[in-house]
């Protein structure tokens, strides 16, 4: 391994410039790494070392990406690819966890990276740790400040248990809601969502969050008791007072009406987390998603099941009917998924025509009817071109489940993979699962 870069070392000749370019490699405040294809650092600042060593716990800086695999599990991929001088990451920030096991602490490191030559990279690595929990700080506040100014007639507060069922109940949450307190007391939260939205598991994950981070915040389709949606928010926090060592006596779980805001969430999410042709999540929302699940599957085993689906034959049909159509047939595609799952489970496109989902708290029949409604759908599924042309497409699909001897969302998305590649072999327009 070549060691953390040197200012007085690292030249090795009277280059004077080479000198003293290494000198102000050394002295930046921002961490400076130069790779090759394979991750191997060739150099390092001193800024670089001190940031990567907690995460080697205690080997040699050998690998860039096998130390940050854990918050990016693509990197490898992706930094295979691009011309020279093409930036491949822009400031993306990276959740890693450092630390003994039961003392470990959060850090975020904020990594651009560029291609400088055919065999080399350069890594920019930012320590942006404090910012991050300033900024989620500032997010609590206004959250808070946000529930208490808003008029009492679209806020309603419940009383919930340790284990997130409802203990008590308001007549703001009667008003707001609908439901009758003997209709709800001791039922879970989950209560207040349409089906689909979300999953037990979920609600004690997020009953974790609010422990662990003193709230939990999310946003989405929420349900009267008459059957009506609403776009509204939810706020759980824990109660003040404790019950049997560190675990809350319970919950306060704060329900919001902000239908009026829904078009504005909607646009910031769209411009942020999509993918700007199909409409389903980006890559790195699919990765972050994944990287959670996972921490969460470790945390409390849950099933867990995620699909890999390739277009069939893509490339045949752009060169039969055109890239527009290419492109519309990828639109349609992510609209029959859009109609077939629920809204807690994560579809995504991670590839020109290859996408992914994440289907939580599924286990294996759960996650082959779902593939098998996919496959169907879209093999019954056309596109219609405007001078009367029609398309049929089909898709193959991988299926992996999360097991405990699985080392990440990496590992997962490659036995999906392999599984998919085994469908295609096997004729296309079918379903494998992994080890079957």
């Amino acid at each position: 391994m070549t060691e953390p870069l040197n200012p007085a070392s690292a030249g090795t000749g009277p280059d004077t410039e080479h000198q003293e370019l290494l000198q102000l490699l050394y002295a930046a405040p921002a961490g400076l790494v130069q790779i090759d294809d394979e991750g191997h650092i060739l150099l390092a600042s001193a800024a670089a070392a001190q940031m990567l060593l907690p995460l080697s716990a205690g080997r040699e800086l050998a690998d860039l990406f096998a130390l940050l695999a854990p918050a990016m599990p693509d990197l490898a991929l992706r930094a295979r690819s691009g011309h020279p001088g093409e930036l491949l990451i822009d400031g993306e920030p990276l959740a890693l966890r450092v630390g003994p096991e039961g003392r470990q602490r959060p850090l975020v490191l904020s990594l651009t990276l560029r291609r400088l030559a055919a065999h080399r990279l350069a890594a920019v690595l930012s320590d942006i740790t404090a910012q991050v929990e300033r900024e989620r700080r500032l997010r609590q506040s206004e959250a808070w400040l946000n529930a208490a100014l808003t008029g009492i007639h679209d806020h309603a507060a419940v009383g919930l248990d340790a284990e997130g069922r409802i203990a008590h109940w308001s007549e703001s949450a009667a008003r707001m809601t609908g439901f009758a307190r003997e209709t709800v007391l001791g039922r879970p939260a989950t209560i207040f969502h349409p089906g689909g939205a979300t999953t037990p598991e979920r609600l004690l994950d997020r009953l974790h969050e609010a422990r662990a981070d003193g709230w939990s915040m999310d946003e989405g389709w929420l349900l009267r008791a008459d059957g009506q949606r609403y776009w509204g928010s939810t706020m759980i926090v824990p109660i003040s007072g404790v019950g049997d060592g560190d675990t809350p006596a319970g919950f306060s779980l704060v329900l919001r009406d902000i239908s009026d805001r829904r078009d504005a969430h909607e646009q910031r999410r769209r411009a942020s987390e999509t993918d700007h042709l199909t409409g389903l999540a980006n890559r790195r929302v699919f990765f972050e998603a994944g990287r959670r699940e996972i921490e969460r599957f470790r945390r409390a085993p849950r099933p867990l099941a995620l699909l890999v689906l390739d277009a069939d034959h893509f490339k045949r049909i752009n060169d039969q009917h055109g890239h527009a159509a290419g492109d519309e047939v990828l639109r349609q595609l992510a609209g029959v998924m859009l109609r077939s799952l629920r809204q807690v489970d994560v579809p995504a496109r991670i590839g020109g025509e290859e996408f992914a989902v994440l289907l939580p708290s599924t286990g294996l029949e759960g996650a082959r009817l779902v593939a098998e409604r996919l496959r169907r759908a879209m093999a019954a599924d056309t596109v219609t071109r405007a001078d009367g042309t029609v398309i049929r497409y089909t898709v193959s699909i991988g299926l992996a489940l999360m097991q405990a001897g699985i080392a990440g969302l990496e590992e997962l998305l490659e036995r999906a993979d392999r599984a998919l590649y085994a469908a295609k072999a096997a004729g296309r327009n079918r379903m494998v699962v992994d080890g079957e």
